[in-house]
């Protein structure tokens, strides 16, 4: 290889002439004729024609880096078939080098935007967004070859005013997401879930306390064991005891650091904190004695990686609870723990929970608003599985974006 062909990075040039003043004109030939024919391999070889091709490479320092080839067209005596020459990193009829496209994908999923690539690599922001995707690569066909995992998280997120919601499907056991795709609802998922591979793989399904979810588990994931996630469980305790305390003191609700106080679990409290929420309770004796029962039912609900005996044995306290809660204000909140009272106990036995499909909620938000929102909502999916996605599937997608070059 000449120093020529080391510095331009494409192995098998003869630089004839350099040209520089706002870009960088690289004028260049190959250095050797092809040694053999790509179709048969036979080595009778002339050169029929020799075309000029234009290709941009790279950029050096500020310019833009063009190369001038003079391009052979040989003919083959033994088949008797045309080919050009072939250049490693230059596919066939495309106007800019592998090289190239990669310096503006790297550029592009660090964060630099599409006008601003337009601008430096003079390209148009089209030609930037269809070269990011090329070199995403995510077929479909690839993401059915995927399995199910056996801890799977299920969420929804805000996608788009016109669009609505999305589904996120969480592995939550690798902490990566399986995918995300369009409504939140039976019917619309309904497609996507008949023709998913392994769903019998799943075993554990973490959920907040959406029947929608409940019914599509039963449904298409008959292997896995629904467990509520405890972060909603809380949260909804919590709603329903604030609720009530509208209720009886609504000019109380408004004061923050009651807010703050009422919110906090009760072994978080410092002691003069505890001692002046006692102090306001003791003129509401009926929200006391619903606060020291939220507080016993939120600290049950935060128990996990219980064996089953422990579990069983942790059985008699919910019960007593839930029978208190049916004969005061929180009726409505008896009545939903109830219903789920199945994945409640199931989530005792487990750490998991949908924390991490949160997490990846926010990341998606941040993705949305670095691109000032998706009108394409696959675009926003293969972006989703690029940045929070399996890191495998990844992998492959960024070895399938090169495949074996021919001139």
């Amino acid at each position: 290889m000449s120093h020529a062909s080391m510095i331009i990075g494409i192995p098998g040039l003869e630089v004839m002439r350099v040209k520089s003043k706002r870009r960088i004109d690289v004028w260049a030939r190959p250095f050797r004729r092809q040694a053999s024919c790509q179709h048969c391999g036979g080595a009778k070889l002339r050169i029929k024609a020799t075309h000029k091709r234009t290709v941009k490479h790279t950029r050096r320092g500020n310019q833009v880096m063009i190369l001038h080839l003079k391009v052979p067209k040989y003919h083959c005596q033994s088949c008797g078939r045309y080919f050009r020459h072939a250049f490693a990193g230059l596919r066939p009829r495309y106007r800019s080098s592998d090289t190239y496209q990669m310096e503006v994908y790297e550029a592009h999923d660090g964060g630099v935007t599409q006008r601003k690539l337009s601008r430096t690599h003079q390209i148009s922001g089209a030609t930037v967004e269809r070269w990011y995707r090329d070199h995403l690569g995510i077929k479909h066909s690839e993401m059915d070859r995927r399995r199910c995992p056996r801890v799977l998280g299920i969420d929804e997120h805000f996608f788009t005013r016109r669009k609505g919601y999305a589904t996120t499907f969480v592995g939550l056991k690798n902490h990566k997401v399986f995918d995300v795709k369009l409504g939140r609802s039976e019917s619309s998922l309904r497609p996507y879930l008949k023709g998913l591979r392994g769903r019998d793989n799943v075993q554990v399904m973490v959920m907040d306390l959406s029947e929608t979810y409940r019914g599509i588990a039963r449904q298409y994931f008959p292997n896995a064991t629904i467990v509520a996630d405890r972060f909603h469980v809380v949260r909804l305790i919590n709603q329903h005891f604030l609720k009530v305390w509208q209720q009886h003191d609504p000019e109380g609700r408004k004061n923050r650091g009651l807010i703050s106080l009422m919110r906090r679990h009760q072994w978080n409290l410092k002691d003069e904190q505890h001692a002046n929420l006692m102090h306001y309770l003791a003129d509401y004796p009926v929200l006391q004695q619903l606060y020291v029962a939220k507080q016993r039912l939120v600290r049950l609900m935060l128990l996990k990686t219980l064996t089953a005996k422990r579990a069983r044995a942790k059985l008699p306290q919910l019960f007593e609870l839930l029978d208190q809660l049916r004969d005061s204000p929180l009726r409505a909140l008896a009545k939903t723990l109830t219903r789920w009272l199945e994945p409640i106990v199931a989530m005792w036995r487990f750490s998991k929970s949908n924390g991490i499909t949160e997490g990846f909620h926010n990341k998606m938000e941040m993705i949305s608003r670095r691109a000032y929102g998706f009108r394409n909502f696959e675009n926003y999916r293969l972006r989703v599985l690029t940045h929070c996605g399996w890191d495998g599937i990844i992998n492959r997608v960024r070895m399938n974006a090169h495949p074996p070059l021919i001139g």
